[in-house]
């Protein structure tokens, strides 16, 4: 009997149970559900404090000086939570004492590592500097063989000898058929005063026959200022009675340039009837950017080719570089004195040169042809082993080392410091350099800022802050400086000097950093950058036209262009780029538009450089569409020298401006998204 009450007991245990199993378990999942649920109103504060909480006692023998990013390190907090930027968690960093604050600019890696990371050296040096300075220009008439065919009388055109220009002359050639009563009058005043002197040739008063003789003397002069040769003055005395035309001849040889005056027309004194340009020697003006001219002087040699003789090299002489730089291209006019004895160059032909200038110290040009010699500021051909004045001008000589030239062969002191162009980070005002360590275990760089000279060609002239024999980066140290970023070390990007404005808070950040900020966000949308980059093939199919001088395929390419333009879905952007974006849509479309309209290749040109404009505001602003980086050239002698720019996806120049014309005018000015 109990054994029947305890198993009833049991059995009846076991049905409440079950029956509250399902309660049970409802209960647990709604525990589980509010948990989770009320977990995000938990502070942002409390979530960091507790995250961090095991961080900060990793390393309790050491003092926290801040909290920084480790993608952005400009950010400084003095407590933990989110990055400002990217909402990535904040990492502590801790204070440095003793050695390790003497070490804040050093990286030290191990040599597998620094095989990963491709670090290469090279050794800083004393060594002469080569540089080739590259100038775009035109063949243009020597102004000082110009010479000008001008009525000395007033008087009437009968006939003119040359009448169409470009014809050959040489001097002494007859060009002007004139007639002139001012003339006549004077042709009869000298045949009076020769009568007269023979009719008191046996005069016995000498003075009466010095005052006849002066008279004829006189009216000799007379006719030889209004223009008359001697030999047309002595042409009238045996004639013996006046001429009522008179014939101008040329004072020079050359060609006839301008025609200025037609048969019959009424001259007064000084009218221009013809323009006559010797052209045995040319003038050839070129475009020098200025940061090429450190390297530029009087007297140096150019070399220039013209796609009018291909594989064909003539050289000049600079005679003259432009005091004055023009404000809209940025350039300065380099003069060359170019011989031209066959008459191959024609003013205005275009013409690419190169100046190859070897540096010695201080900046100074070296050139064995100019060494120790004197040279005539006026006239650079002139050029002798003595003081004296020139055979030309008879200006007195200058030594050539007051132009910038060594006075005399190169030694070894006066080689320059150089360091390889690509160890250098120059950031605007600063420029860094990573210096190998030498004498450690591992390898060891340490960051340096430096004073550079200018730069010749693949090389950096040091000012300061270097010596012979250490070894710099020339590869990884872009790498090297990130790694230090990283760490929260002094860089290039975040230097010590900069401590104050790292340490700003975000509410503190200017409207540009903010820009900043949001456009380095929307460049990591794939999709609106896959979008934007078939506006940019557009694009380049119009510059493959215009390069190529083909009108209605730059039109299709225009068409191209805003059909992708179109296509651009802007609510992929938001904040502040959404409204850039507008602003840049707005400027492209009215371009694009006007484009559409143009009615020839040269206003489609026109709408291209404003186009290039806009497209290049575009990448820096929203980011590098596609892999490949995107080059910007500048052609300096666009639109009658006002000059243009454009881009590319290559660094081999096709100017769009001028075409076939001068296909090679430009030069890359900037590189976008190039990896170093």
């Amino acid at each position: 009997m109990n054994q029947s009450i305890i198993k009833n007991h049991n059995t009846s245990f076991i049905k409440r149970s079950l029956k509250l199993f399902p309660a049970v378990l409802f209960g647990i999942f709604i525990g589980a559900f509010l948990f989770w649920a009320l977990k995000p109103f938990q502070t942002s504060e409390e979530q960091n404090t507790a995250s961090f909480t095991v961080s900060e006692n990793t390393k309790p023998e050491k003092e926290i000086d801040f909290w920084t990013c480790s993608m952005h390190p400009q950010v400084h907090k003095s407590k933990p939570g989110l990055c400002p930027i990217c909402s990535m968690p904040l990492i502590p960093v801790y204070k440095e004492t003793g050695d390790e604050m003497a070490d804040s600019r050093q990286f030290t890696t191990s040599e597998s590592a620094k095989a990963l990371m491709n670090i290469e050296t090279a050794e800083v040096e004393r060594r002469f500097a080569t540089t080739e300075i590259r100038m775009v220009g035109k063949v243009a008439y020597d102004e000082t063989r110009v010479e000008y065919i001008t009525s000395w009388v007033p008087g009437r055109l009968d006939r003119l000898y040359v009448d169409y220009t470009g014809i050959s002359v040489k001097k002494g050639d007859h060009m002007v058929y004139i007639y002139s009563p001012e003339l006549l009058s004077a042709q009869e005043e000298l045949i009076q005063s020769i009568k007269a002197a023979e009719n008191i040739r046996n005069s016995e008063s000498h003075i009466i026959r010095e005052v006849t003789a002066g008279t004829v003397e006189a009216a000799r002069e007379k006719l030889r200022l209004l223009g008359l040769t001697a030999e047309q003055v002595s042409e009238i005395e045996l004639r013996g009675m006046p001429s009522d035309h008179i014939t101008i001849y040329s004072p020079a040889s050359g060609i006839v340039v301008h025609k200025n005056a037609q048969e019959g027309m009424y001259v007064n004194t000084g009218t221009r009837i013809y323009t006559i340009a010797d052209l045995s020697q040319v003038w050839v003006k070129l475009d020098a950017y200025e940061s090429d001219l450190s390297w530029l002087r009087y007297g140096q040699e150019v070399e220039f080719t013209t796609v009018s003789f291909p594989g064909e090299v003539f050289k000049g002489t600079i005679s003259f570089i432009d005091p004055v730089l023009n404000a809209t291209t940025r350039t300065v006019k380099v003069r060359v004195d170019v011989p031209n004895q066959d008459g191959k160059l024609k003013p205005e032909m275009f013409v690419k040169a190169i100046v190859k200038a070897n540096i010695a110290k201080g900046g100074k040009v070296m050139d064995s042809r100019l060494a120790g010699k004197w040279i005539c500021p006026m006239h650079p051909s002139v050029i002798k082993d003595e003081p004296g004045e020139c055979d030309i001008c008879g200006m007195p000589l200058v030594r050539t080392e007051s132009l910038g030239y060594v006075s005399i062969e190169p030694n070894e002191t006066e080689k320059p410091l150089v360091i390889p162009a690509t160890a250098a980070l120059v950031t605007g005002t600063r420029a860094i350099v990573y210096v190998e360590v030498p004498d450690v275990n591992k390898p060891t760089y340490e960051g340096r800022e430096i004073v550079l000279g200018p730069r010749a060609g693949n090389l950096y002239i040091v000012r300061s802050g270097l010596k012979e024999g250490e070894r710099v980066v020339t590869r990884g140290n872009f790498k090297i400086d990130s790694a230090l970023q990283i760490q929260a070390k002094p860089s290039m990007m975040s230097p010590a000097s900069d401590e104050n404005s790292s340490k700003q808070q975000p509410n503190d950040m200017n409207n540009m950093e903010m820009k900043q900020m949001s456009s380095t966000n929307e460049k990591e949308n794939p999709e609106f950058i896959g979008q934007l980059e078939k506006v940019f093939s557009g694009y380049f199919n119009v510059h493959n036209a215009l390069s190529s001088d083909e009108f209605e395929n730059a039109r299709l390419g225009i068409t191209a262009t805003k059909n992708a333009l179109d296509n651009v879905d802007m609510e992929l952007l938001s904040g502040n780029n959404h409204i850039l974006w507008m602003q840049h849509l707005r400027a492209l479309n009215k371009i694009i538009t006007d484009a559409s309209n143009a009615k020839d290749i040269e206003q489609l040109r026109e709408q291209f450089a404003l186009l290039s404009e806009e497209m290049f505001a575009v990448v820096k602003q929203f980011g590098l569409p596609g892999n490949s980086p995107i080059y910007q050239f500048k052609c300096p002698m666009a639109f009658n020298n006002r000059g243009a720019t454009w881009l590319q996806k290559d660094s081999n120049t096709r100017n769009p401006y001028f075409g076939s014309a001068m296909p090679d005018c430009g030069s890359v000015i900037e590189v976008i998204g190039e990896n170093n």
